[in-house]
């Protein structure tokens, strides 16, 4: 996938989602950052290849089996134009390891200096971690363990969080949310849903253009974000808000059914 963002900020943006999604239960292993929160994203339940290593393949692999066992986890390796070693992808292939998920990084430098206004129905409210977990497991009808890990991720996170919803003012119900994570001069977003029978108001992008105001009058200058590459509504509305493909990236898993 062409790019028209240097490999040097894309580096970046790959470093600051990787700390955007650190859980408490990772650890280190031979250059791999091992990760295994039993929430649902899975960026914080996967092996992030990020260095090249010293052991050989078939003891990392076998190891990294046994963390996954241990925590009761299905295992996946995300890859990135990032991973290492060289030839992993095509390594995991060979062995069987199944491809699931494209998703895209996209990228802006094109922030909004004024939010778009919002409908008068809604009122744009921030949430505690612990509240906005809730209401976005709430809305994608995710189990409880999966919100109270998301929920600890958020609080533990090194990179600071801001959850943030859209309310109705008559009777309180959560109409979308979404939430940024911002390091240095870059804010990545983040958890961007809207509920059912509010879809179709440009609700999803109206919060963003409000929070990455926000994140620029803060000192951002580039914003990213992941989203499912078949999911093809939300990233029309992302390409018409300036963001552009910058790269890929997807998960390999030994278990055919793992999800």
């Amino acid at each position: 996938m062409s790019s028209p963002w240097p490999d040097s900020l894309l580096s970046r943006i790959e470093d600051a989602g990787i700390n955007a999604s650190a859980p408490p239960q990772q650890r280190w292993l031979d250059g791999w950052l091992v990760r295994y929160n039993p929430g649902k994203a899975k960026r914080a339940r996967c092996v992030q290849a990020v260095a090249d290593g010293r052991l050989p393949l078939d003891e990392r692999l076998a190891a990294c089996e046994a963390v996954f066992r241990d925590a009761g986890l299905p295992l996946f390796f995300r890859i990135t134009p990032f991973s290492r070693p060289a030839g992993l992808d095509a390594e995991l292939e060979r062995r069987g390891y199944h491809r699931i998920e494209d998703t895209r990084v996209m990228v802006t430098a094109n922030l909004p200096s004024e939010p778009e206004a919002l409908p008068a129905d809604l009122t744009l409210r921030r949430l505690p971690h612990a509240d906005f977990a809730e209401q976005v497991g709430a809305l994608r009808g995710s189990p409880e363990l999966q919100r109270t890990a998301h929920a600890e991720r958020l609080a533990q996170s090194p990179v600071p969080y801001q959850g943030w919803v859209l309310q109705r003012a008559d009777d309180g119900s959560i109409a979308a949310c979404g939430q940024v994570a911002i390091e240095a001069d870059m804010v990545g977003v983040y958890d961007v849903f809207t509920h059912p029978d509010q879809r179709g108001r440009g609700l999803a992008r109206q919060l963003c253009s409000a929070l990455l105001a926000q994140a620029r009058a803060a000192g951002a200058k580039v914003a990213y974000l992941q989203v499912d590459g078949a999911n093809h509504p939300a990233r029309a509305v992302y390409h018409r808000m300036g963001f552009a493909d910058a790269y890929g990236y997807h998960y390999r898993t030994p278990e055919a059914d793992a999800h």
